[in-house]
């Protein structure tokens, strides 16, 4: 009687070529994307991909460059954010102070709104479910077909008015 003996084999996905699958983040959708666009993969656009894929917000060229520790020039910055822009990859954010920010587009599609501070000028996300199903009601009754829409409500934070 012969005995079979198993062994478990580990195997990472990230290093087998055969084996890769779907980009599963916002950074690798973007990377895959941009590089079949013919965009270089550099090290600027590396780092600007990562950044924006961890921020929960929107963010300005300035707020990247300063983020990044001046490792990346802010012209290179400026570049890379408007290839991903080019790319519907991310979309530009207008909260009313003429700063153009920036934030992913999700495959999910999931997305926020914005409070801006009119005093010291923070931006901070907001979800509202009531508020989604409010815009989708409008949609109904208009007969649009709404592809987007944004919300910006502006006034003063709790820091400002205190």
């Amino acid at each position: 009687m012969s005995r079979r003996l198993t062994i478990p084999i580990l195997v990472n996905v990230g290093e087998n070529r055969y084996h890769q699958g779907v980009p599963k983040t916002w950074s690798e959708v973007a990377q895959r994307r941009l590089r079949e666009a013919g965009y270089r993969n550099g090290p600027a656009r590396v780092a600007v991909i990562g950044l924006l894929d961890s921020e929960d917000c929107c963010v300005s060229a300035a707020d990247v460059h300063e983020a990044l520790n001046d490792q990346v020039g802010l012209a290179s910055v400026y570049r890379v954010l408007e290839s991903l822009h080019a790319a519907g990859l991310v979309r530009r954010v207008d909260v009313g102070d003429g700063i153009a920010r920036y934030e992913p587009l999700r495959e999910s599609g999931e997305h926020h709104h914005h409070l801006v501070c009119t005093e010291c000028g923070k931006v901070e996300a907001f979800d509202d479910p009531a508020l989604e199903r409010a815009i989708r009601r409008v949609e109904a009754k208009s007969g649009y077909a709404v592809e987007q829409h944004d919300v910006v409500l502006q006034g003063a934070c709790d820091t400002c008015r205190t």
